[in-house]
This record gives C-alpha cells, sequence and structure tokens, in this order.
C-alpha cells in the first residue's frame, strides 16, 4: 500500500534524516573511490558494513515514526485503513529483516 499523507510521520525529523543520507551519501563516494584506487579488499568491505549498518538505522528511525504516527492514527480511526497499515508496518520489517 502506498497511501501517501501530506505530512510524512518523520516530518518532524525530516533535517535529521535528511543529513544523515547526505552523510551515507559520502560514504558511498569514499567506497567508489576506495575501488578507484585499489584499497584493500578487508579495508573497502569495513567501509561497506559501515555504510550498510547507517542504512539500517535510518531504515529503523523510518520504520519507528511510521509506526508511532502512521500506523498510531489509523488504528485510532479503526476499520480497513487501520489494518492495511498494521499490513504495511508488518511487510516492510519482514524486508528489513531479509536485507
Amino acid at each position: 500500500m502506498t497511501d501517501h499523507h501530506v505530512h510524512p510521520g518523520y516530518s518532524d525529523d525530516k533535517q535529521a534524516v535528511l543529513k544523515r543520507l547526505a552523510r551515507i551519501q559520502g560514504q558511498v563516494k569514499g567506497i567508489t573511490r576506495m575501488v578507484e584506487e585499489d584499497t584493500y579488499c578487508i579495508d573497502v568491505l569495513t567501509q561497506v558494513s559501515a555504510t550498510t549498518k547507517a542504512l539500517e538505522a535510518v531504515a529503523l528511525k523510518l520504520l519507528d515514526e511510521h509506526l508511532a504516527h502512521c500506523v498510531v492514527d489509523a488504528a485510532r480511526a479503526g476499520g480497513p485503513e487501520a489494518e492495511a497499515k498494521v499490513k504495511e508496518a508488518s511487510d516492510a520489517i519482514a524486508r528489513l529483516v531479509r536485507s
């Protein structure tokens, strides 16, 4: 389900999320540079791992905000939208666990 609201759950923390994503972009550029410069494999893998953890932290933040706002609001309203939001959150959690 891709029901978009005018204000997503993370809107209060949007600048912090954007700052984290900009930092992650810098990490990815750094990894690219490391590969271009033939950096030792383990050093590159260490940076890939750090970048992956940073992306996971962003994902968890977004999921937390989704649960705290979108799902809670839908649950208060009740009905089919509440069930849909819970399913949507469960599916997102499943995707994160698989990745």
